[in-house]
């Protein structure tokens, strides 16, 4: 059955196939439904492919991620001896290496009133006002890489609160005998959240690895990478390095913070790069559409498509003696 029995000159019978649907197509479909029905391959590259966000899910997973993170990094034990004595400690390997200098930059810029207020501002605000802004804009502009981008972000934050807790370190400003200023209390601004009123709110001895520098780094690498305006590439690389200014100069933390949070950032994007396979900037700038919409308008998904030549289906025809 499915064949059109027709004669040839010589008057034998000739089987011709039918023209309707092309064979090889219920075999491609059932391995494709054997692979998503077994976990398979097919299933893994969906999961590992971009998707196009959703602003809602976007917006609940990023204000859960944050809670928990506080939630964490807080519930980490206070453990203020051996804070202490591990900032007694960097200190000493910077004393070493020679770049011992945060004492010096801080009493500099404490110096300049206006200069250190304007640092005790950033340090308290610019660190999630421009992160926030920076995944709205991947969101809306580059939704390809966003998911890429965001798990680097999401990574390099996670694999720091296991710093936290494994090696508690003490601010320069907190130092026993460092010298250094406390640049908010002096000061009497809100600038930092281990600071005057807030102090209790916050785990003080979470100084390794430094977000601030984590996360501005992250930033200034995604607009210097997608942004097209010389200028908006060039703050972004201005960004992480004016960060690392203010960390050190509002005595917060020392150099060796914040390569803690370039490591934990490589981290991050190495996680990124082997779940997508690749680095989010070499990804797609949009998502395409599923398959089901890009479909021919008035074709249905079950709708089955004619995959033999005109020519023979042509010929099939002229050969009937019925005509059909």
């Amino acid at each position: 059955m499915g064949e059109l029995s027709v004669t040839s000159q010589e008057g034998r019978p000739e089987a011709t196939p039918s023209p309707i649907v092309d064979e090889a197509a219920p075999t491609a479909n059932a391995r494709q439904n054997a692979g998503w029905q077994g976990g398979g391959p097919a299933r893994l590259r969906s999961l590992r492919s971009p998707r196009r966000p959703r602003i809602w899910f976007e917006i609940l997973l990023i204000a859960a991620s944050y809670w928990v993170y506080s939630l964490v990094r807080n519930a980490v034990p206070e453990q203020k001896a051996e804070a202490l004595h591990n900032a007694d400690r960097i200190w000493s390997v910077e004393t070493y290496l020679g770049i011992a200098v945060e004492q010096t930059v801080n009493h500099a810029v404490n110096s300049v009133t206006w200069l250190i207020v304007s640092m005790n501002y950033y340090y308290a605000t610019l660190h999630f006002i421009v992160t926030v802004c920076v995944l709205v804009w991947l969101f809306h502009r580059h939704p390809g890489r966003y998911a890429a981008a965001r798990l680097a972000l999401f990574a390099t934050t996670a694999v720091a609160l296991l710093g936290y807790y494994l090696y508690p370190l003490a601010p320069p400003r907190l130092m026993n005998g460092g010298h250094f200023i406390d640049t908010v209390l002096v000061h009497q601004t809100w600038g930092s959240m281990a600071s005057g009123n807030f102090k209790n709110m916050s785990n003080q001895y979470a100084a390794m690895p430094s977000m601030h520098i984590g996360w501005s780094l992250w930033c200034g690498l995604t607009i210097f990478a997608l942004a097209y305006a010389p200028w908006a590439r060039i703050l972004g690389l201005l960004y992480p390095a004016v960060t690392l200014l203010v960390i050190v100069s509002t005595a917060n933390h020392f150099w060796l913070d914040a390569l803690g949070g370039m490591t934990c950032l490589a981290f991050g994007y190495a996680l990124s790069y082997a779940w997508y396979g690749s680095l989010p900037h070499h990804l797609p700038k949009r998502v395409p559409l599923p398959r089901g919409k890009s479909r021919p308008a008035g074709l249905s998904a079950g709708t089955p498509i004619r995959t033999q030549r005109p020519a023979t289906d042509a010929a099939a025809r002229n050969s009937s003696p019925s005509g059909v």
